[in-house]
């Protein structure tokens, strides 16, 4: 049978106990536990000092560190002093690491719940915060646009055109396919209800006026947002990640100018072109459905809607493209600048700069709707 650790107990003083530990302490062997000490210490309420004498012991492991572990936690709780005596080096370095990190206090609940108004706290703080960082980007943002104007600017005219091929012609076929279907879509839900009242002509004016006033640049926005947005923030993510931008730092050049200022004006200018395109793909779509359901031939499809619009829907639809494009264009490199030094902050920044992108298109129609409703347009 092997032979185990030994634990001896001495008191040389009211307020003093020593433990003095003696052969291997080695796991699989019957060791002392550290309750024993705290069964000695509640007989003896009076003890404030420990001492360790080690001189004796031979062998050791795990065994004795969790023996000295959970008597250091129990002196910690009862706010008694532990002095160690002829401790081994190593196993003063691993209690002095294992106390350098202590454990939280709710690190082993198995379940926690927060309460709501620590979580109401919380999404404030972080609101707040997302602002002053979106106000702070639109800052550096509009000091780099206007270094544009004055000819400053630092960035490759060859990257801004391949950015714009990127944003643009390469965006043609999925904004056909949305706005073709959007335009059939509105046409075969207002042929349905106008059909009532034997008014199905004005099915042109309600595909119309919705596509080119509002409805192009909406689709077209979110198709961007997704497609467009989600790569800008995924792309500077992954230069985050790779360090390629705080070597831009170093070499003196702007990430503003050279990386986020050509993303902004590409979109800025091709999503008003998008949605021109949308306006012609969407007003087809609604005269495929609205011809084929209703006794309406295609030259009275055409000479309604010319009658239905004017100028101002046209420049309303266009300004709302801009201004989508500029949020588009502003979250998802936001959301890629910001992003962490991980794989998985990448997807996260591409995720957030979608929602954001869309959540932003969304309140910009509300606001624009109701200008243009006070103003009478």
């Amino acid at each position: 049978m092997s032979i185990a650790g030994e634990l001896l107990f001495e008191q040389p003083k009211e307020d003093t106990l020593r433990l003095i530990l003696s052969g291997p302490w080695k796991l699989g062997k019957d060791l002392p536990s550290a309750d024993e000490v705290m069964q000695k210490v509640k007989g003896a309420p009076a003890v404030r000092h420990i001492g360790i004498d080690a001189q004796g012991l031979a062998e050791w492991d795990t065994g004795l560190l969790i023996f000295l572990a959970d008597l250091q936690k129990f002196c910690a709780e009862k706010k008694i002093r532990l002095k160690g005596k002829g401790l081994p080096e190593g196993v003063k370095n691993l209690l002095e690491l294992a106390a350098a990190v202590p454990e939280k206090k709710d690190a082993r609940k198995a379940e926690g719940r927060i309460s709501f108004l620590v979580l109401l706290g919380n999404q404030a703080v972080d609101f707040f915060r997302s602002v002053s960082d979106l106000l702070e980007f639109v800052g550096e943002s509009t000091v780099a646009f206007l270094k544009l104007l004055r000819g400053k600017a630092q960035y490759r005219r060859a990257d801004l055109g391949l950015i714009i091929e990127a944003c643009g012609a390469q965006a043609l076929p999925i904004v056909t396919l949305i706005s073709f279907l959007v335009g059939m879509i509105l046409a075969f839900v207002g042929a349905l209800q106008l059909k009532m009242f034997g008014a199905e002509i004005y099915v042109a004016n309600l595909v119309g006026v919705a596509m080119v006033r509002l409805m192009a640049a909406i689709m077209t926005g979110i198709v961007m947002a997704g497609r467009t947005g989600g790569a800008f923030a995924a792309q500077l993510g992954t230069m985050q990640v790779n360090q390629e931008i705080d070597a831009l730092k170093t070499l003196g050049l702007s990430p503003m100018e050279f990386l986020v200022l050509p993303r902004m004006l590409a979109l800025a200018l091709m999503m008003p072109l998008l949605a021109l395109y949308a306006n012609v793909m969407g007003v087809m779509g609604g005269a495929v459905v609205a011809v084929s359901m209703s006794d309406i031939s295609l030259i009275q499809y055409y000479n309604q809607t010319v009658g239905a619009l004017n100028l101002w829907h046209l420049g309303i639809g266009l300004f709302s493209s801009a201004v989508f494009g500029v949020i588009v264009a502003l979250c998802g490199c936001m959301r890629g600048m910001q992003c962490g030094r991980s794989a998985s902050a990448v997807g996260d920044a591409a995720t957030s700069a979608v929602v954001t992108s869309i959540v932003g298109i969304i309140v910009a129609t509300a606001i624009i709707t109701t200008i243009t409703n006070i103003l009478g347009v």
